[in-house]
Formats: structure tokens, C-alpha cells, sequence
């Protein structure tokens, strides 16, 4: 009797390992298909950061931007209708996201450089507790407001722009017409950006 049930157990043992091994298997898939985990303490769940590529529009094929605006980091109103005849850059982001920290630099001097000619704003989302939010914008010196959007209520307003709730990082560049002149899934960097207000500018 004690060598059946030592039997047992070694089969069940094989079995946890082989589940284990498994489980593994997929968390290791998941993320090189673009697919990350987020900080549980922060009550999230996941996001889906996109390659980085960039989607660019022609004038004659670009869809208008949703209006949309709302409460700042800061506590001040902003809204998209107060900026039309400019380009506006509309960057998601989370303080929980790691490739939002990885593109805040680049966005950060990208910012500075173009100067008040561009809009940039950006929609924080998911951050259930705006401290965190607060804490990035300080330690990356952020220089533009971001709309606090807990929900992603705001980022759903993009869907026929095909930006999803989870699509985190996300930036947009907005033509002077109001319409969607580029989009990025993933982490934007400065020389990218740089080039799709460009575009905007000259469509």
C-alpha cells in the first residue's frame, strides 16, 4: 500500500510539473507577442503594447478626431474644441506601463522642441489612484497636461481609429483640420514623432 501511494504522489508531482512548465510556456508567448503584464498593486490587469509602427493617412483618407476633453492632472479643464486650427499630438499612458516609461524622454523633448505651434496632451488611463500619474509627469518632466481618464471612458471615443482601451502606449498627431493625420501602437520615439507632426503639417 505505501508503494501505490508513493506511486500517487510521483505521478501527481510529474503532472504539477508538467502544468508549471506549461504555464510558463504561455506567459513567455504572451509577451513576445506584444502582450505585458501590469503592476497588481495598482489594480490593473493588462495592456497590449503594439510594435511601435507607424500608420500614416493621407489628407483625402484621414477620419475627423473625436471632441473630447476633460479634467487635467492639475486640476484644469481641457478641451480638444480649444485647440482647432492647431495640430494636436494626444499621447495614452499609464504611470504602470513599462514602455510608457521608456518613450517619456522622447516625448518629453520632442515637446520642448516643437514649442506652443503643437498641442500635446495626454490621456492617463487606468491609473486608479492619480498620485501615481502625478509622480511620472515630476520625474520624467513632462511639460504638457494629461487628461485623467481612470476608466479609459475618453480613449474608447478612438475606437474608429482602431485605439482600443488596452492599446497603451498610444499616440496620435491631429492635422490642423481636426482630422487623424497619424497613429502609433506601441512607444513613439522623438525622431518619429518629430517626422508625423511634420507630415501633418505639410498635408
Amino acid at each position: 500500500m505505501r508503494g501505490l501511494g508513493t506511486g500517487r504522489s510521483s505521478i501527481q508531482s510529474r503532472r504539477g510539473q508538467v502544468l508549471l512548465a506549461a504555464a510558463v510556456m504561455i506567459a513567455v508567448t504572451a509577451c513576445s507577442s506584444g502582450q505585458e503584464s501590469s503592476d497588481s498593486r495598482q489594480g490593473q490587469t493588462g495592456f497590449v503594447s503594439g510594435s511601435g509602427r507607424v500608420a500614416s493617412f493621407a489628407p483625402a483618407d484621414r477620419e475627423p478626431a473625436p471632441e473630447f476633453g476633460g479634467t487635467t492632472l492639475d486640476g484644469k479643464q481641457w478641451n480638444s474644441k480649444d485647440n482647432l486650427g492647431k495640430i494636436i499630438v494626444i499621447n495614452v499612458w499609464g504611470s504602470w506601463c513599462g514602455p510608457c516609461r521608456e518613450e517619456a524622454p522622447g516625448l518629453t523633448e520632442a515637446a520642448k522642441e516643437l514649442g506652443p505651434s503643437v498641442r500635446f496632451i495626454g490621456l492617463n488611463t487606468r491609473d486608479l489612484d492619480p498620485a501615481p500619474a502625478r509622480k511620472f509627469v515630476a520625474a520624467f518632466g513632462v511639460p504638457f497636461p494629461s487628461i485623467y481618464d481612470p476608466s479609459g471612458k475618453l480613449l474608447l471615443k478612438f475606437r474608429g481609429q482602431k485605439v482600443s482601451a488596452s492599446s497603451i502606449p498610444s499616440t496620435l498627431v491631429i492635422d490642423k483640420q481636426g482630422k487623424v493625420a497619424s497613429r502609433v501602437l506601441g512607444p513613439v520615439t522623438k525622431q518619429t514623432l518629430l517626422g508625423m507632426v511634420h507630415d501633418a503639417a505639410a498635408g
